[in-house]
């Protein structure tokens, strides 16, 4: 029940219609009987410096970010952390006596299934004769890189805010080879520097055009989606086209940061090819719980709660 005293809670898009964090955040909301509610607000680009001041003008407690703001958001905060410094993206934001802090719980998210196909005796990831145990990591960006890891390539799909997480995700688990593939030159080669000059540099880091796609394609043992391409309402499309995704070998693992429509196009057609899917549903709510912990200053965060509402609203029962 929404009152005078609700503390108001919400996420940043453009377009934000198709989010499904506000189902999640109420259902854990509800399950807790604290008095917040969590709201959608589209905010156009131009409009982001604007809505962070009507934000705290209202005492808004927090809020996540989603495209196109998390890059755009950085230099308007009053602090970031060093995760999200790192990343060079924020994706969740927070208020201290100091204005508006930044984090970044992407990369705990994109992790999350990997971790639990580990840590819940689900069964080893099969490529050929080799098997890919996922290790269980510690911490956001320390631990020990991933040794199972360490002969296989990942291939990551876009250079926006939420692939600069997978690139730290697949840093920490160690792989051998980590390839980003984008549109625009210019931006692929900042894309690169960036790792350069960060905090958590990067160095087996490639950058390529689209027009190698297929041959990297063949190579990879992990092929991550990190654009909207396919996202709802053009669920019918994928960011790479089948004759392309024919070269993916049977067992790679194919990841779709995208969480609706469920399952993507992308991964309906990987999964016809024998390759393993993984959709952006437990990322959502794996980062949406590390974000809630901090809003609501607290550790106990239904996590099957979220991850149950998504499913309903999503009619996967």
């Amino acid at each position: 029940m929404i009152k005078g005293t609700t503390k108001l809670l919400g996420v940043i898009g453009y377009p934000i219609a198709h989010s499904l964090s506000p189902a999640m955040h109420n259902a854990a909301i509800s399950h807790l009987g604290v008095d917040f509610v969590y709201l959608p607000f589209p905010v156009k680009p131009e409009d982001l410096k604007a809505a962070l001041a009507g934000f705290a003008a209202i005492d808004l407690r927090g809020f996540s970010i989603t495209i196109p703001h998390k890059q755009a958001i950085l230099p308007l905060l009053a602090e970031v952390s060093p995760i999200a410094r790192a990343i060079g993206a924020v994706n969740t934001v927070y208020r201290t006596d100091k204005g508006w802090c930044g984090t970044n719980t992407d990369v705990e998210g994109f992790l999350a299934p990997l971790h639990s196909r580990a840590g819940t005796g689900a069964p080893p990831l099969q490529r050929g004769e080799n098997t890919v145990k996922v290790p269980l990591l510690k911490g956001d960006l320390g631990g020990s890189p991933g040794s199972d890891w360490s002969q296989k390539v990942a291939v990551i799909l876009g250079n926006g805010g939420a692939a600069r997480a997978v690139v730290a995700g697949c840093a920490q688990l160690g792989f051998a080879e980590i390839h980003v593939v984008g549109r625009s030159a210019p931006n692929l080669a900042e894309f690169q520097q960036s790792w350069v000059n960060s905090p958590m540099p990067v160095q087996n880091l490639q950058v390529h055009s689209w027009d190698n796609l297929s041959m990297l394609i063949s190579q990879a043992d992990l092929l991550v989606n990190t654009t909207p391409v396919g996202m709802h309402p053009h669920g019918e499309k994928s960011p790479v086209a089948a004759a392309a995704l024919d070269r993916i070998s049977a067992g790679a693992i194919v990841y779709d940061l995208i969480y609706t429509p469920n399952p993507t196009q992308f991964l309906k057609d990987a999964q016809l090819r024998g390759a393993i899917p993984i959709d952006g549903l437990e990322m959502l709510v794996q980062q949406g719980a590390a974000a809630l912990k901090i809003w609501l200053e607290t550790e106990s965060v239904p996590v099957d709660v979220m991850r149950q509402a998504l499913r309903q609203h999503l009619g996967l029962g």
